[in-house]
């Protein structure tokens, strides 16, 4: 067929759906079942939102004004394309105390924080995906490090397989450089919130939830590791290396740059100082985070909570529950499981306090209209129903935002991205200084 006949067959075929958008609704039932087009508004409106400007996903130098501009760039989005409608199931109301400061069950953390001239505070932060990077936990930890002293980024496995914002790491294994992208080719990882085939059956991940086991098939104790971490901010130098293994492993530190060699398990490396607050980044891409830590050993936690000195566990999850869950009673179990997961914690680490920040708010693109998912506000409130009802602080991002539809707001901004569900870096940044001046600002009255 030659290339006019084309073109006029697709021209023809857009005009007869144009005219069906036009002279019927935007839906029919044939037959008992419904038949569903977008309207010609409906169309425009999904084409304007689709000329999103995608930032480029790799590392900024946040330190260099012309990246850090680049960060900042805004999404080309109109208010009108993506205009909210009423979600397809109304989860039930939850009645939930707004009056109640849930930074009471702070006090122990608090208290600890006086201690930080004679000793170190640690807090650990356990998410999802939105805590990549470093993103959230780096604006917590440099506003508490400025105020109560401390440096340097905390825990970090043996191979980074995401980059951070803060370190920059390198890896090389018996003289060999392994890229993130080449992880199965380093030492063996398992992972507790990865697929079976990277999973333990004795549950000894260490606090960070992996694992790497140094065993060199050919001669024993000849594998050696050279791990350099660099840091990339005024607020990730530190003064001392902590190496978390087992006593098989024998290291060296120099500089930057650590020499492990041996046969045993690497439970991960921190960069700290002796006083002042430590916190650490522990993001888990793609975990629900409804069973991952009852999964780890309880003894090997315990004794990492104790000896490290944590005295806040943050936890951030609930985002990966949303998207393909429209059922109230599926939320309801989820939120089972954290409190359950909160439980285990806390018998491991009796001496810390826990803070949950529940999900961003998150949009879906539904018969043409921009709208959130239905179920992120009944998570909200019952999140908050169950850390009240546990002793637990509880953050709000959702409502921080501006509650429902807020994503689309923070994307017109350029804070957010065309998945209307991760934030920017420029976006975490906002949301990690917000949760950071939350965690320190008094408490209201009559608390």
């Amino acid at each position: 067929m030659r290339p006019y006949k084309i073109l006029l067959f697709m021209t023809g075929i857009l005009v007869v759906l144009a005219a069906l958008c036009i002279v019927l609704p935007g839906r029919v039932t044939i037959g008992g079942t419904e038949v569903r087009w977008p309207t010609l508004t409906q169309v425009f409106d999904a084409q304007t939102a689709a000329k999103e400007v995608e930032i480029p996903d790799r590392l900024w130098n946040l330190d260099d004004p012309k990246e850090a501009a680049l960060d900042t760039t805004a999404i080309v989005l109109t208010t009108d394309s993506v205009t909210p409608s009423a979600p397809s199931v109304v989860p039930p109301k939850v009645v939930v105390d707004s009056t109640t400061d849930s930074r009471i069950f702070l006090s122990r953390f608090y208290a600890s924080l006086q201690t930080t001239d004679s000793c170190k505070v640690r807090i650990v932060h356990y998410g999802d995906s939105q805590i990549e990077e470093d993103r959230i936990t780096q604006q917590i930890r440099e506003t508490l490090q400025q105020r109560y002293g401390g440096s340097g980024v905390g825990l970090m496995p043996l191979l980074q397989t995401i980059p951070s914002l803060t370190v920059r790491q390198e890896l090389r294994m018996n003289g060999r450089l392994i890229s993130a992208s080449q992880a199965q080719q380093g030492p063996a990882r398992y992972l507790v919130y990865g697929p079976k085939s990277m999973q333990r059956t004795d549950g000894l991940y260490g606090a960070m939830g992996q694992v790497a086991i140094m065993a060199d098939s050919l001669v024993p104790g000849s594998e050696e590791v050279v791990v350099v971490c660099k840091p990339q901010t005024a607020s990730a130098h530190y003064s001392t290396w902590r190496i978390f293994a087992d006593s098989t492993i024998h290291y060296t530190v120099s500089g930057d740059t650590v020499h492990l060699t041996g046969r045993g398990a690497i439970y991960g490396l921190s960069q700290e100082t002796n006083t002042g607050v430590i916190v650490d980044n522990i993001p888990m891409r793609g975990c629900l985070g409804t069973t991952v830590f009852t999964k780890i050993d309880s003894t090997q936690l315990a004794t990492f909570y104790r000896e490290e000195n944590v005295r806040l566990i943050i936890l951030q999850y609930g985002g990966n529950a949303i998207p393909e869950n429209d059922k109230p009673e599926t939320i309801h179990g989820f939120v089972k499981s954290y409190r359950k997961q909160v439980r285990y914690l806390r018998r491991c680490a009796p001496h810390a306090d826990i803070l949950f920040i529940g999900p961003s708010d998150m949009v879906r693109l539904k018969d043409g209209i921009w709208q959130s998912y239905p179920m992120i506000s009944f998570m909200d409130k019952l999140l908050r129903k169950m850390c009240l009802e546990d002793n637990i602080a509880y953050f709000s991002l959702y409502q921080y935002m501006g509650g429902a539809g807020s994503m689309l707001r923070w994307r017109e901004q350029g804070l957010a991205g065309s998945d209307g569900i991760h934030f920017y870096r420029n976006g975490a940044r906002k949301a990690g200084n917000a949760v950071a001046t939350w965690l320190l600002e008094p408490l209201t009255p009559n608390h």
